[in-house]
């Protein structure tokens, strides 16, 4: 389990700035590419800085709907609950794709005493119910994007 922060603000120059500690920049780009087509969340006239707190590198694609929802919490000024795990991978026409071992990802979120869980909605027909954490499928990210 990584912490994704993220800071969306209004671009002061002509060209907005992004970067990114952590993860690939160029995901990051794209993944806000994907927010402007598909979600209709206008970033390009904003800076955008990305974070994978502590210092560590993770290049997993399970990373791209935390990345996402971290943005969208940026943008809307909306903070999501620090008891939420997120997790899945991002396509190009915004839907959110299966990702490896949702259920042991789960599992450990129920250990660390997270209570939601939001997933690829493709992962709930292997994910079995529990009383310790709420589990929320998306299949794309507007259905995500609802939940901030």
């Amino acid at each position: 389990m990584v912490e994704i922060q993220a800071l969306v603000c209004d671009s002061n120059f002509g060209m907005a700035r992004r970067t990114a500690a952590g993860t690939d920049y160029n995901r990051v780009n794209l993944l806000m590419a994907v927010l402007e087509k598909r979600a209709g969340i206008h970033m390009s006239g904003s800076d955008a800085y990305v974070n994978v707190a502590g210092g560590i590198k993770v290049s997993e694609p399970a990373l791209d709907l935390g990345i996402v929802m971290a943005l969208v919490s940026s943008f809307k000024n909306r903070a999501i609950d620090e008891k939420t795990v997120i997790f899945g991978e991002v396509g190009l026409a915004g839907e959110v794709r299966a990702v490896s071992q949702a259920q042991q990802r789960v599992n450990e979120a129920v250990k660390l005493g997270f209570k939601t869980c939001i997933l690829p909605g493709v992962c709930m027909k292997n994910i079995k119910s529990s009383n310790e954490i709420e589990i929320i499928g998306v299949n794309n990210v507007n259905e995500a994007i609802k939940l901030i």
